[in-house]
């Protein structure tokens, strides 16, 4: 039996582990994806494009389930949403493993989306509420060390998975953390005192808001396929988005009961958080996936290889969270926030240095530095974007905040492919253009690639053809080389688009915002509903 009037510790860490379980299982399945997309490109015969619907569709569905989060919640009771949530999460997951084809997958990451895009902003609307803002620091950075364990352990071990055994089993790994996630959230989590039940669904702004995010996320899947703005139907599908996500926004600016509150944007802090947020996330999200592409696609390395190039990221993080989680709430944010966005701007100009050639630590050193500068940048970010916050208002602003954050790592997936693919085809035929087979050293590499040919077995004719051959192939490597770095350089300017961003945001002062709310007449000990 707990305390009836206040949390003890004890029940505030447990709380923190269960959501953690939970949240470790949704982050899990979104590193490891990136991992196995190649394998799942040669399972499913798909191109990239179409195998970056994986990713992009689990996005949109999180960018759908998200902005309903806090009406959800309210609806049915944090703990009963949080279960359900949990369950549908671990049910597609098992339904993705068994998918016989592409559009079956897609349809599966979709239902995972819908049921882990409200963990992350109702895990982080509870850490809030349960520990008073001098400890929401430490207790952060403890569940972003725990969260951290994920994008270490999902590159590699899936890496691992998917060479060993197959992808599908990336999926299944969710089934006994969901499991365990289940009972713990269970038997600790209570709901929220401090929100009212809603008396009715505001039916107009779920559809708008589902097809405006629909609209919008099918013309960043088929842009690169239909041509762009070439296509009837992608310029269709944008005036559609735009149609209803305005709709959308009006629906919910003047309705009595929005199933997304829009007037917490009237906060400064939080309105350029989010803003702050967006293109973090979109430069995060695309990094990953290059990184991921790159290293399997270019340098031939497996799945397991990969991941640990992806893993020092998250190692980077770790130890980062354990410093910022203590200097959040003594130090300015804002310079916490400056550091973490130059320090990642410098980690992806030095991944714009790529060759066929590069070793190991190359691209794990980039992937480190990026790491520890995002535990610079989660912590001080959240705390200026959702300290002055009221409490009733928490849940809705953390799903506004984490919408946010999606779309722009949908749209940040989107760009970089079609950047990648675009860019790659300007250097090819640039390159090409500049390949004339009457110069010298073209004419000397072209002997020497017939000679080796020739001292393979080849007659005289073969060889040459085959020499031309493999001088075109590593003139269009070469393309693609230069077209990872153009996605890198532009990833290094998202990141320093933030830096001016972060001096209209007011500092938060630990003391200053809990007298506030003690003068507001609420406390930060929450009661705890009798068991």
């Amino acid at each position: 039996m707990a305390d009836p009037q206040t949390i003890s510790p004890a029940r505030r860490w447990a709380i923190t582990l269960s959501v953690m379980m939970v949240t470790v299982m949704q982050v899990l399945d979104t590193s490891v994806t990136n991992v196995a997309l190649p394998h799942m490109q040669g399972s499913m015969s798909a191109g990239i494009e179409e195998m970056s619907w994986v990713v992009t569709s689990y996005l949109a569905a999180n960018a759908v389930a998200i902005p309903a989060t806090g009406w959800l919640s309210a609806r049915f009771g944090r703990r009963r949403f949080f279960l359900i949530c949990t369950v549908l999460f671990t049910v597609s997951s098992f339904l993705s493993g068994i998918a016989p084809n592409l559009e079956f997958l897609v349809a599966m990451r979709v239902l995972q989306g819908l049921g882990g895009g409200p963990v992350i902003p109702m895990a982080q609307a509870i850490m809030w509420e349960i520990f008073p803002l001098r400890q929401r620091g430490t207790a952060m950075a403890v569940w972003g060390v725990g969260i951290m364990l994920a994008p270490i352990l999902g590159p590699t071990v899936g890496g691992w998975v998917c060479d060993n055994w197959s992808w599908r089993w990336i999926f299944y790994i969710n089934l006994p953390i969901g499991v365990l996630g289940f009972l713990l959230v269970s038997a600790f989590l209570f709901d929220s005192p401090w929100v009212s039940k809603p008396r009715r669904i505001d039916v107009a702004g779920l559809f708008l808001m589902m097809f405006g995010f629909g609209f919008l996320q099918l013309a960043l899947d088929l842009g690169e396929k239909e041509d762009w703005f070439d296509s009837r139907l992608i310029i269709s599908l944008f005036v559609l988005a735009a149609c209803t996500l305005v709709g959308f926004i009006v629906r919910e600016l003047t309705t009595a009961e929005p199933i997304l509150d829009l007037t917490v944007f009237h906060d400064r802090n939080f309105a350029v958080g989010t803003t702050c947020i967006a293109l973090v996330g979109l430069a995060f999200n695309s990094s990953m996936l290059l990184v991921a592409l790159y290293t399997q696609k270019m340098l031939a390395y497996d799945a397991w290889n990969a991941g640990l190039v992806l893993a020092p990221g998250g190692l980077g993080t770790m130890i980062s969270l354990m410093i910022s989680g203590r200097l959040v709430a003594r130090v300015d944010q804002r310079l916490m926030l400056m550091g973490g966005c130059l320090l990642n701007a410098f980690a992806a100009a030095l991944m714009t240095h790529l060759t066929l050639g590069m070793d190991y630590w190359s691209l794990a050193w980039p992937r480190f530095l990026q790491g520890f500068a995002m535990g610079f940048i989660f912590p001080p970010l959240q705390t200026l974007t959702l300290a002055t916050i009221r409490l009733e208002r928490l849940g809705n602003a953390t799903a506004a905040y984490n919408v946010v954050r999606n779309v722009g790592g949908s749209v940040g997936v989107a760009m970089a492919t079609t950047l990648l693919v675009r860019r790659s085809q300007e250097h090819q035929s640039t390159l090409v253009a500049h390949v004339d087979v009457w110069s010298p050293d073209t004419a000397r590499r072209l002997k020497e690639l017939t000679a080796h040919f020739v001292s393979q077995g080849a007659d005289s004719f073969t060889a040459g053809r085959q020499a031309l051959a493999l001088l075109y192939r590593r003139t269009t490597e070469q393309a693609q080389v230069l077209a990872y770095a153009d996605d890198f350089w532009l990833i290094s300017i998202v990141f320093l688009a933030v830096l001016p961003l972060i001096p209209l945001m007011r500092r938060v002062h630990a003391e200053q915002n809990e007298r506030a709310r003690e003068s507001s007449g609420r406390v930060e000990a929450l009661p705890v509903p009798e068991e």
